[in-house]
């Protein structure tokens, strides 16, 4: 797969987008796991971030890409995604928002 930046933002803007947090900077993949923009591919970070295709036997076109925490992936068998890696919300309330990012191993 041929990855340029437009294709890195493009995947990046799937990501869900929460209140309260910089949507150019902060986004969830679909585990809840955080990511960051500046951290795609950086397998050192807490928020690093990688491009999978969600759609077997597909070509890598936008509408079969998903941004995926680097320890995240997506069950192609299943339909669904494999989570080790999940936003840490502990000690908030269901409603309460998240001041600091924070990253928890399933």
């Amino acid at each position: 797969m041929t990855i340029d930046e437009n294709l890195v933002q493009a995947v990046w803007e799937k990501g869900r987008g929460t209140l309260g947090q910089d949507i150019s900077e902060w986004r969830q993949d679909q585990c809840g796991a955080w990511i960051s923009r500046q951290k795609y591919n950086n397998a050192k970070s807490e928020y690093g971030w990688k491009i999978v295709n969600v759609k077997p036997g597909s070509p890598d076109h936008l509408e079969n890409l998903q941004p995926f925490h680097l320890e995240n992936d997506f069950d192609i068998a299943n339909d669904k995604p494999h989570c080790r890696v999940t936003a840490d919300r502990t000690g908030l309330m269901p409603t309460q928002g998240v001041d600091t990012p924070h990253n928890t191993s399933v």
